[in-house]
């Protein structure tokens, strides 16, 4: 059976800027069917080699394959659901087949809008797609779909949702198949060096209210440090990789685990070869503020870190469980350890205005970090904060929820002026940077690293491809009033998938009225017993 995997062609100018990003979902999949015994399996990437359609579907359609699988986050819905369609009728025959976030949560939009979609995949991939394709292979599809835990498909007027699968509970069974990747063409612009995406940990014990890790993921687990590391010199010695970063949303959360990850690296040489990077928590450089030198001799150079918010108001929305003057600190450890530290801003929510943008701006250049970035703030369709926001969203075109594009307009700003502020951000705090930090400071390799950077801030801006700013006509603050996004207003949230919305927010609107009962009871009684005593003590006194 031949299976083909296929990368949407999307791009919005957020991260693509530093370089062109491996697709790891396909080299995830494709390792756990390769231990299943498929072995005809192929992938065309039409993101990073820029494939148009009509390219694409005399590519599908050489390939002659019998399922065509595509994955998607919410921006490049439309572009997956695309590729699906563009098989439905050149591969008419194959099964086809779509996963990833977007598609787990909102499977009943997908489905209302995309009608081609066979069947979605609902959460952690690997033994899911397994048993799928197995099916598909020994001749019972469609025939036992049904009874495939975490499916979701159209079964004539009804859309229908298996019960959820297991997360994938022995770690040590996935081994991703790299071989798949056409090396060459993923390049880390910063280092012009070969990048790649591994994964040490899956899920995140934190419920931050603007993402949906948490709830794809379900449960954290963590692998063992010898097999990514096995993962990773296979990397570096086969693909050429000189580069990369750990796809967790916090890898330092298992402190242990971490520590024995960098000491397996150490053991092995690999520091000298490779260099990478995180994303993790201000909370856990404060604790491992002792290990920090111990991580960069592992090769550690690079920090994202989620401090969000200049605002502690805005933190404690995001439910982020830091304090703002925390941030500051933790950027400090950082570049005393000679790691390169990137501090992460949310804006654009609805209380937003040019004071508060003002206040970022400030805020940033007061704590230092090596560079800043600036994203709008994107409301999952799936995530809590979305459902409190959920009155003043006004844009339903997904291509545009990117982190470059703001979705939501703030009171007190039109769009066209919070993209203009954030643009002032990033041109203040870059050109200060680069005249009298970047070429100045720091170790060779921390120059270098700089340098690297600021070439690709400069390579999209001249482009025009940073923050889509090209296709959005902006051009500077002359013309911050004549911006246009182009949001497909056309696109709206399908009947089915509201639906499921107003039953989920029922079903959890009861939950809370039961916990609120319980505590209030409990309360009753305890206030009771408490009375009740201290009555019997006074009169027995």
């Amino acid at each position: 059976m031949r299976i083909l995997f296929v990368h949407p062609n999307y791009r919005s100018g957020g991260a693509e800027i530093a370089g062109t990003w491996p697709p790891a979902w396909v080299a995830y999949l494709t390792g756990h069917l390769r231990q299943a015994g498929f072995d005809d399996i192929h992938f065309i990437d039409a993101m990073t080699d820029n494939i148009p359609d009509e390219e694409l579907a005399r590519k599908i359609a050489a390939c002659a394959p019998d399922v065509v699988g595509v994955t998607s986050i919410t921006p490049s819905i439309y572009r997956a659901e695309e590729v699906l369609r563009i098989a439905s009728e050149v591969a008419p025959r194959a099964v086809r087949v779509l996963g990833g976030v977007h598609a787990t949560f909102m499977y009943k939009q997908v489905l209302s809008e995309a009608p081609w979609v066979d069947v979605i995949v609902r959460g952690e991939g690997e033994e899911i797609c397994t048993a799928l394709m197995s099916a598909i292979r020994d001749g019972r599809w469609p025939a036992d779909r049904r009874a495939i835990h975490g499916l979701a498909f159209s079964d004539g007027e009804e859309i229908v949702a298996t019960p959820a699968a297991s997360t994938v509970k022995d770690l040590s069974k996935i081994k991703p198949d790299w071989s798949i990747l056409e090396w060459a063409k993923y390049i880390y612009i910063p280092l012009g060096t070969r990048v790649a995406i591994p994964n040490l940990a899956r899920g995140c014990p934190f419920t931050c209210s603007f993402c949906s890790q948490w709830k794809f993921w379900r449960d954290y687990r963590v692998r063992e440090p010898k097999d990514v590391v096995d993962e990773i010199e296979d990397l570096v010695t086969n693909h050429g990789v000189g580069f990369f970063i750990l796809a967790d949303e916090e890898p330092t959360i298992n402190k242990k685990k971490f520590i024995a990850f960098c000491e397996e690296l150490i053991a092995r040489g690999l520091p000298d070869r490779v260099k990478w990077g995180i994303n993790t928590r201000v909370t856990d450089i404060y604790r491992d503020r002792d290990l920090l030198k111990f991580y960069r001799k592992a090769g550690l150079v690079h920090v994202s870190l989620g401090t969000e918010a200049a605002a502690q108001m805005k933190l404690d929305q995001f439910n982020k469980e830091t304090k703002v003057d925390e941030n500051k600190t933790a950027i400090r450890l950082l570049r005393e350890a000679d790691i390169l530290v990137e501090a992460q801003f949310i804006v654009g929510l609805d209380n937003e205005t040019a004071e508060t943008l003002e206040e970022t701006y400030k805020m940033a250049w007061d704590w230092q970090p090596d560079l800043a970035n600036w994203s709008m703030y994107t409301p999952w369709p799936f995530t809590p904060l979305f459902q409190d926001l959920k009155d003043k969203v006004e844009v339903f075109d997904f291509s545009k929820y990117n982190f470059v594009t703001p979705i939501m307009k703030p009171a007190a700003m039109e769009r066209g002026e919070l993209l203009d502020g954030v643009m002032n951000n990033y041109r203040r705090f870059y050109m200060k940077k680069a005249l009298f930090h970047y070429p100045w400071r720091g170790t060779g390799f921390r120059r270098r690293y700089l340098l690297g950077c600021l070439y690709a801030f400069l390579k999209a801006g001249f482009q025009r491809t940073f923050y889509d700013l090209g296709k959005a006509g902006y051009w500077g603050p002359q013309t911050k009033a004549t911006v246009d996004f182009h949001f497909d207003e056309t696109r709206q949230i399908a009947e089915a998938q509201v639906d499921d919305w107003e039953a989920a927010a029922d079903r959890a609107a009861r939950a809370t009225e039961r916990r609120e009962a319980v505590r209030a009871q409990m309360k009753e009684r305890g206030a009771a017993r408490v009375c009740g005593g201290g009555t019997e003590q006074m009169e027995a006194g």
